[in-house]
């Protein structure tokens, strides 16, 4: 698993290993590997032309020593003073006895248009709030360039510790990060600046304090996936019930049983009033018209996809004592007191819309600060809450480390998706899963599916859904 630490708590392990090292030594080491990760993006380091943009912390230090180790490969380095008279002197020192020069004061902009590489050394992992105004100015050179960008440690301008970007920020190809993950690494609008990002093991202890962030890996995802056992039966492996769909939306509730009935769960009832076209694509299932309570029995609920203004269904469904699966709108319907007084989990999948309409703010500050949304959300209602979206987030209603995940492709942005990744996480919720790991697993194979069904071209939700085995497959391979 992947794991991200705050600002605070890495510094606190820096300060640890620091404290049994030569002065230098833990910089050294980042500048390695950071020149190292620049050899590899450049591929001929001779000849070609580097230019350092050095602020005024650890992250312009990195950067200088890095530009030295490149500089004595026969680049020709040229590094940007942004503050020259707090730039880090042993690193400046290191690059000018290798052959690196400075730029003059007040015309940076002619190395960095002729630059092949930009190394972004501005601000390090503390920085807060967008670009300084000279900073902005000298993105802006970088971005017309065309030069590859490589970020030390963080883009300049991203929050290391929300993901939010609150003004102008360096754009990088590759970000080489030390020691451990940053949350604003791995969360959007953040990641989309860091690139490709690459990890440098500088030698840090395990911090003490726990994790921000967790990323599932295919090794984590398939340790949770269920099985079957030899003695299982349908009724064993769990039943998961989906009221869902309308007589507008009947598509809803036939997509959300296709999810279901790759999620795991041994059989799939269906409640609502498509039950025709639901039993016309998958005979299989299991179709009530009595209404939620009296389906049978059902080891978690799905509801809300395409529901419309059926409240009845909804209500009836978080009167279940089982876990529940609150999609679309569904989650318009429920009412927030009666999912709080809920004993049996509630897992919750709005995207940034709906997080934003039950929140009472603007769509673009959940888009902006979607990590305190979705934790938000989840002591509000005292729920999982899945924040769909180019990372998807699930944070429990207890706090501590918020999963996250990038499986997905922008061609998952299509009608009835969500409705697919509702009945796969809701067949999970019936066959055991907890409602975090039933969250972030239907996440991740759904990500996996798209990818699949996409390659490359468009695809509808359905494509998705008939991908689920294959990712399935995959990840257990």
């Amino acid at each position: 698993m992947r794991t991200a630490y705050s600002v605070e708590t890495v510094r606190a392990a820096e300060r640890a290993l620091l404290a049994r090292l030569p002065e230098d030594a833990l910089m050294q080491r980042a500048a390695a590997g950071l020149a190292a990760a620049c050899a590899e993006l450049l591929g001929r380091v001779y000849g070609s032309r580097v230019v350092l943009l050095v602020g005024s912390g650890d992250n312009g230090g990195d950067a200088l020593y890095a530009g030295a180790r490149l500089a004595r490969r026969g680049a020709g380095v040229t590094a940007v003073l942004l503050t020259p008279e707090r730039a880090h002197g042993g690193g400046l020192a290191a690059l000018r006895r290798a052959g690196g020069t400075v730029a003059a004061a007040g015309s940076p902009e002619e190395p960095v248009l002729r630059a092949d590489l930009v190394v972004d050394g501005i601000v390090g992992i503390g920085g807060k709030g967008g670009l300084r105004p000279d900073a902005e100015r000298l993105a802006g050179v970088v971005a017309r360039s065309g030069a590859a960008v490589v970020a030390v440690d963080l883009p300049s301008g991203v929050d290391a510790d929300t993901g939010e970007v609150r003004g102008a920020a360096l754009r990088a190809d590759l970000t080489v990060t030390f020691g451990a993950y940053k949350p604003g690494l791995l969360v959007d609008p953040a990641r989309e600046y860091a690139g490709v990002v690459r990890f440098v093991d500088i030698g840090l202890a395990p911090p003490p304090a726990a994790a921000e962030l967790e990323a599932l890996q295919h090794a984590d995802v398939a340790r949770l996936l269920p099985a079957p056992a030899a003695e299982s039966d349908k009724y064993r492996r769990g039943v998961v019930g989906i009221a869902a769909g309308s007589e507008r939306y009947p598509g809803a509730a036939v997509l959300a049983v296709s999810g279901a009935l790759r999620g795991g769960a041994g059989a799939v009832r269906y409640v609502g009033p498509a039950g025709d076209a639901v039993l016309a694509r998958f005979p299989e299932i299991l179709v009530s018209d009595a209404g939620p309570a009296r389906a049978g029995r059902v080891q978690a609920w799905v509801a809300g996809p395409g529901a419309g203004d059926d409240a009845g269904n909804v209500a009836e469904v978080l009167e279940a004592d089982v876990p529940v699966l609150l999609d679309a709108d569904g989650l318009r319907l429920a009412e927030r007191d009666t999912v709080r007084r809920r004993k049996a989990p509630t897992l919750m999948t709005p995207h940034a819309g709906e997080a934003a309409a039950l929140l009472g703010v603007p769509r673009e500050e959940v888009e902006g600060a979607r990590l305190a949304a979705v934790r938000e959300l989840a002591a509000r209602y005292r729920a999982t809450v899945l924040l769909k979206g180019s990372t998807t987030l699930v944070a429990g209603p207890a706090g501590g480390a918020v999963r996250v995940n990038a499986t997905g492709t922008p061609w998952l942005a299509t009608a009835g998706s969500g409705d697919v990744l509702s009945g796969l996480a809701g067949s999970l919720l019936a066959s055991g899963l907890s409602a975090p790991d039933a969250g972030s697993v239907a996440a991740y194979l759904h990500g996996l599916a798209g990818r699949l069904a996409a390659a490359g071209a468009p695809a509808g939700a359905h494509d998705v859904a008939s991908h689920i085995p294959q990712a399935w497959r995959n990840v257990r391979s």
